[in-house]
């Protein structure tokens, strides 16, 4: 593999850094409790845009007012709306009913088309959306849209759910000598399975890129980053990850064979990654983020096959939470990850401990095994000796807590 290049991380970036956005939120009451619960990003100009969708075959109304938005402008957004507590979902005529007039209405608030307005929701399936207060809350938003740093935080409280903590990644990348800034934001804790998008997710760079190169960008990046975390198995009617593009950053255009092209893919690339791993690591009810690193299989794809199955095995992950350094659920895992594997030669690490050598176990230390595992984040590494595949997945324990969490996600 080649040298990764350079990006230069921004610990502090949100999504207001990049130059021309601006974004906010407020507590408009669909939520119990007094946090945030509706935002949005604005962006001073038409900014080149991209999304990819669940593959759920229910889908929440604001996915299909997104996509007909993304097709009408010709790939432009100005504008993203985002409410939590309620997903507008399974909720019929009605609901795409409220997703359109939600679009309609932050579009004539900040004063541009309605095709130019993306919308996203989150919470809870099968209950309407309390519109009355949708609509107050749409008609203060404009005034809480900053493009400071305090922005981004509102906008980042406004997206949660069952998150504990907000999720956002930044980079700043070289295009013809200009500073190029890719930041996100994500919200995502519980039905989350690596089937795009897994979440919602939102990105925003000053890059100078058309829509159609950013769109084929995002579905590479998202193939080796959202598509390779789980937490529970489940993937949500929601899921939806919107980037932005404002082009203020005003270099040359990049594409394919821009001479940094590499550079400001290897940044979108990471800060989907930090994203994705973010959310893993925030899985409900999770103690311990756990990465599966498979190497030597016959292919990259086959590769992907085994870490997603690893890492969304139920008896793998309650292991991990007992810490219990049983590789026996681990190697039963690759057998049954649907792809070719040669039974013969498979190692199997945790952290730096070899358990499984050439597909037969190895003496190893109990104690500084089980030491490894109560750590916060387990590394699981599996060598195949079949190839040059190589994929790396995410994802959490399963603990006592995640069926507390979800046993009462209603009420």
């Amino acid at each position: 593999m080649g040298k990764e290049p350079a990006f230069e991380i921004v610990p502090d970036g949100g999504v207001t850094l990049p130059k021309g956005f601006k974004a906010g939120g407020l507590h408009c009451g669909l939520k119990k409790t007094e946090r945030h619960d509706l935002g949005a990003i604005w962006c001073e100009v038409d900014a080149a845009a991209a999304a990819v969708y669940t593959t759920n075959l229910f889908q929440a109304a604001p996915l299909g007012v997104t996509r007909e938005s993304l097709g009408a402008s010709g790939g432009m957004l100005r504008a993203v709306l985002v409410n939590s507590g309620n997903a507008n979902a399974c909720t019929g005529e009605q609901g795409e009913a409220d997703a359109r007039e939600m679009q309609a209405r932050v579009a004539e608030a900040l004063g541009i088309r309605k095709d130019l307005v993306a919308v996203a929701s989150t919470g809870v399936i099968g209950e309407l959306l309390k519109m009355d207060r949708v609509r107050t809350g749409i008609d203060k938003l404009p005034g809480r849209l900053r493009s400071d740093a305090q922005g981004s935080d509102d906008f980042c409280q406004a997206i949660l759910t069952t998150d504990l903590v907000k999720k956002t990644s930044c980079v700043q990348v070289n295009v013809d000598g200009r500073t190029v800034t890719i930041a996100g934001a994500a919200k995502g804790s519980g039905m989350i399975h690596p089937n795009m998008a897994t979440m919602l997710g939102f990105v925003t760079t000053d890059a100078v890129i058309s829509s159609w190169l950013l769109q084929d960008l995002l579905r590479e990046v998202t193939d080796v980053t959202f598509n390779m975390i789980t937490v529970d198995g489940d993937t949500s009617t929601n899921d939806m990850l919107v980037v932005m593009a404002s082009g203020l950053a005003e270099h040359n255009e990049i594409t394919r064979e821009h001479p940094d092209f590499e550079a400001f893919k290897a940044g979108l690339r990471h800060v989907c990654a930090e994203l994705a791993k973010a959310i893993a690591r925030d899985g409900e009810g999770a103690t311990k983020l756990i990465e599966t690193v498979v190497a030597g299989a016959e292919s990259d794809e086959a590769a992907r096959a085994i870490a997603k199955t690893i890492i969304g095995s139920s008896l793998v992950k309650s292991a991990v939470f007992g810490a219990d350094a049983n590789w026996g659920r681990i190697i039963a895992a690759v057998g049954r990850a649907g792809v070719p594997v040669n039974v013969a030669t498979v190692d199997i690490r945790l952290g730096d401990i070899l358990t499984l050598e050439q597909s037969r176990p190895v003496p190893f230390d109990e104690a500084a095994a089980l030491e490894y595992l109560k750590g916060d984040t387990v590394v699981i590494s599996v060598e195949l000796h079949m190839g040059d595949g190589r994929a790396t997945a995410w994802g959490c324990d399963l603990t006592y807590d995640y069926v507390r969490i979800n046993a009462a996600y209603r009420t």
